[in-house]
């Protein structure tokens, strides 16, 4: 991996999950049938082995590396029924020789398939409650049922998407650079909010000029640069940098415009996406998020948003279990 432009980075406590660097391959087969266009790449975090892969691991390593420090014996954390993020919380658990509770919003399930499945495989305990907007409190109530029968718990947000969490994606810029030339593009499925944090944090501390687009799976645009702003500030906190050092650089986007009817939902042009790249390349496509990203990229590409000379790197985030749902 590259010199750390800062000690601090490389000082912090992670956990050994994946093997890295996970791999870049052109998107041959994708970039013919748009019929041409810039030169398109894809990161494969989703061939990132331990519990099914995902960016998850990434950011997990970290945060989970935090509790182990403190002595933690229970991981809480919450998502969806079908929840990526939930799932690898519950392999770091079992990995490491903890408990994990998921507060998961939803119905449970008949007949556990996919993440829900390997969520019990794993060995965790899943409480369901109504709706998003339950979890956090369900997660709180939770901790402190636990305290107090003398368990420790350790609550992680949804998607590990805090400052610290997002310091995996700064890492894993430092190990792009490694492997190819910057990109004029990233675009990748951004919805907690991490892992685009730590995209553009990495990219303006390597001093790249890469463009990062996140494109939503669920949440406005608006609510996304938000959530995405206040997590690169507390990046410039937890690597001790002076306030506004990671102001300036390359851009941070989001398009909204690919959600359809909500989170989950497909579209026809998610449809379309996960057909094209597996019939294409032959790499697979989660519905509710990567999907949706390329169908992004695949209709800047059609648009002529990006040059011929130009090159896209598709950051694949990984969650192709949920084909399986």
């Amino acid at each position: 991996m590259s010199t750390d432009p800062i000690p601090t980075l490389a000082a912090v406590p992670a956990l050994s999950l994946g093997h890295y660097p996970t791999p870049v391959e052109e998107l041959c087969g994708l970039r013919a049938a748009l019929g041409g266009g810039p030169r398109i790449f894809v990161k494969r975090d989703d061939a990132i082995a331990f519990g099914f892969g995902g960016n998850k691991v990434r950011k997990l390593e970290l945060v989970a590396a935090r509790a182990l420090s403190e002595s933690a014996d229970t991981l809480i954390t919450a998502g969806g029924v079908q929840s990526n993020h939930a799932r690898v919380t519950a392999a770091v658990a079992a990995r490491h020789g903890m408990n994990c509770l998921i507060v998961a919003n939803g119905e449970p399930p008949e007949t556990p398939s996919a993440n829900a499945l390997l969520d019990r495989l794993f060995g965790a305990e899943v409480q369901y409650v109504a709706s998003r907007d339950e979890r956090s409190t369900a997660m709180a109530a939770a901790a402190v049922r636990l305290t107090a029968t003398g368990r420790r718990p350790h609550v992680i947000p949804v998607g590990a998407s805090t400052p610290l969490g997002a310091l995996g994606y700064v890492r894993a810029v430092a190990e792009l650079v490694d492997q190819m030339p910057a990109p004029d593009v990233i675009v990748h499925a951004s919805s907690s909010g991490g892992t685009q944090a730590g995209l553009v944090a990495g990219c303006r501390l390597y001093a790249l000029r890469t463009r990062v687009i996140g494109v939503s799976p669920d949440d406005s645009a608006e609510a996304l640069h938000r959530t995405v702003g206040a997590l690169i500030d507390g990046i410039e906190l937890t690597l001790r940098l002076a306030p506004g050092s990671l102001s300036a650089g390359p851009a941070s986007e989001v398009d909204d415009a690919f959600v359809g009817d909500g989170y989950g939902i497909p579209t026809e042009a998610s449809r379309e996406a996960i057909d094209l790249l597996a019939r294409r390349d032959a790499i697979l496509l989660d519905p509710t998020y990567t999907a949706k990203a390329m169908a992004a990229l695949v209709s800047y590409v059609r648009a002529g948003r990006f040059r011929d000379d130009q090159t896209v790197l598709f950051w694949h985030t990984g969650g192709q279990v949920n084909l399986f749902a």
